[in-house]
């Protein structure tokens, strides 16, 4: 299968702190894989570091058609809209609908057609499973029910990748089978999961590839292993 992300001796820094160094590992396109490893082991610095929000210090990353040694600035919108982001905040708009908060990540990328637009929101609410609550306001919605709509949101240019970080870290465990559902269902149809969590129970109930970050390397772990101490 094709190669979607590599990792080539990269290191990766934070405000002149060295995170990780000398990573590499390879992803290729439908895979789920998992980043796990302690608070501050460097999961989100990878997920970062794959949208362009943290420079590389050496070595190379590549996403796509995108080298992140060699990208420019003008091209890092472009690189963000062939991505899908799922945080674990929601970062959803409070002041208006969850019909306006897709309608407004729509015509912020480009889409101005209202009826082209308003099928695109119906398709992602249908695939989790929300369509009808389309018309409530963020805050009438669960907290399981809010992440199910920034999957939506994620959703909406139909990215190949999507890069999740710590999704199910504010959820109860039937929200987080909802959530973990809906993220396997999307791998198995084709798309590309990194996953970055805490919840060593989801991947004992949900189990895929698992990467672990750890005294500022990346290393695979075997599935089997979850059940020791890793």
């Amino acid at each position: 299968m094709a190669e979607v992300i590599s990792f080539s001796n990269a290191s990766i820094a934070r405000e002149d702190n060295v995170v990780l160094s000398q990573v590499n590992f390879s992803i290729n396109a439908g895979e789920f894989v998992y980043l796990i490893g302690e608070v501050g082991s460097g999961k989100s610095s990878i997920i970062k570091t794959l949208t362009a929000e943290i420079p590389l210090l050496q070595g190379n990353v590549k996403i796509l058609s995108y080298s992140m040694l060699k990208i420019k600035n003008k091209e890092i919108p472009h690189l963000r809209r062939s991505l899908g982001v799922v945080f674990q905040d929601f970062q959803l708009l409070n002041d208006r609908t969850i019909y306006e908060n897709l309608r407004f990540v729509l015509r912020a990328t480009g889409w101005k057609k209202k009826q082209e637009i308003d099928q695109r929101i119906n398709e992602v609410m249908q695939e989790v499973e929300l369509q009808d609550k389309i018309l409530k306001m963020p805050q009438q919605l669960s907290g399981g029910e809010q992440q199910r709509v920034v999957i939506a949101r994620a959703l909406l240019n139909k990215p190949d990748i999507i890069l999740a970080d710590e999704p199910t870290g504010n959820l109860d465990p039937v929200s987080s089978d909802k959530i973990m559902n809906i993220l396997m269902d999307l791998s198995k149809k084709g798309k590309t999961i990194v996953m970055a969590t805490h919840n060593y129970a989801i991947l004992k109930k949900f189990p895929s590839r698992i990467l672990k970050c750890e005294k500022g390397l990346v290393n695979q772990v075997h599935e089997q292993a979850i059940d020791l101490d890793i």
